[in-house]
């Protein structure tokens, strides 16, 4: 049995950490499939985006296209900003559970 620091088994700690990279990884696949939607406008635009951050669909009421063209652009800009956070949000919030709420860096 190898000891390192503290009298740590390191074979012991080293399986755990390559358990846990599998489960980070596994994470991070579910994450990139998993879709956040949000409503912006009074349900004028619905914007969905899946956990890589990437949007997938806009919907545009059709109310909306003969309206105002700046307040189109601003509800457009506010309905992706807000899915794409709440899509890493859910992300981090799942690595969290995973690592016990310690922040590792890169994930």
């Amino acid at each position: 049995m190898a000891k390192g620091f503290g009298g740590f088994d390191m074979n012991s700690l080293m399986s755990q950490a390559k358990k846990m990279q599998k489960e980070i990884e596994r994470i991070q696949q579910e994450a990139a499939k998993e879709i956040t939607q949000v409503s912006v406008g009074g349900g004028m635009i619905t914007v969905s985006a899946n956990g890589d951050g990437e949007v997938v669909e806009i919907k545009i009421s059709k109310e909306l296209l003969s309206d105002d063209v700046e307040m189109l652009e601003d509800l457009l800009l506010s309905g992706v900003n807000e899915a794409i956070r709440k899509a890493k949000e859910k992300v981090k919030e799942k690595m969290s559970a995973l690592t016990g709420g310690i922040s590792i860096p890169g994930i």
